[in-house]
């Protein structure tokens, strides 16, 4: 048995819908600008996306609420498809979640070309829905976040640049990608601002909704 210093942290893991087991997350890959509409709205041209990472303690599960974070005054929303990887580094699940993102830190770390850990890995930015395993019910499904009962962003899954299949591919180039990582496939447009006390909705047809409320600093 290992003596550790301390105890170590629990692993993240989020619920499976219809089972009582759960799945372990070893770490949280993003994709930017996968949908072109997105990534006109940022002020780029249709690209091949990029990755960037969060840890997988920031994922929000079960219902829990995240709470707005420090050192930002411009929170944004923006719903995802997620991507779970099984057993075989091949997506076994799916689910909704929502990239928080420190929008006034991104855009000054893009100023600098400094990285964007602080802009998005930071605690409690991955809210995340429960997965639903097998295939993806609908490849063509709408995608969709309200923000206090009003639609910010809409569109659909085959809104993508790229293909769940065809970014699993491109980050296992970079990356040995294996059971228990999770991939947050880009946000369609209309991304916009959060604060304390609003209520999200996020949608993907087929699957199961991801709800939450923005909790005071």
């Amino acid at each position: 048995m290992t003596d550790w210093l301390f105890s170590p942290a629990p692993t993240a893991s989020l619920p499976i819908k219809g089972s009582t087991q759960r799945f372990p997350v070893r770490r949280i890959l993003c994709v930017g600008q996968n949908y072109a509409a997105h990534a006109r709205e940022m002020g780029h041209a249709r690209a091949e996306p990029f990755f960037f990472s969060k840890p997988a303690d920031a994922l929000v599960v079960d219902g829990a609420d995240p709470v707005y974070p420090t050192a930002t005054a411009n929170l944004h929303h923006e719903v995802e498809l997620v991507c779970a990887i099984g057993e075989g580094s091949e997506i076994v699940g799916w689910a909704v979640g929502c990239d928080l993102t420190r929008r006034d830190l991104q855009a000054a770390a893009k100023e600098k070309g400094r990285p964007w850990d602080a802009a998005k890995g930071f605690d409690q930015s991955a809210p995340c829905g429960a997965l639903t395993l097998g295939d993806l019910p609908d490849p063509a499904a709408p995608i969709a976040l309200n923000l206090n009962g009003e639609t910010r962003q809409s569109g659909r899954l085959d809104d993508m640049v790229w293909s769940p299949v065809e970014i699993l591919a491109k980050a296992r180039e970079l990356w040995d990608v294996r059971a228990g990582d999770l991939i947050f496939t880009g946000t369609p447009e209309g991304v916009g601002p959060l604060v304390a006390g609003d209520r999200v909705e996020a949608t993907i047809e087929g699957l199961e909704p991801l709800t939450f409320t923005v909790g005071a600093k």
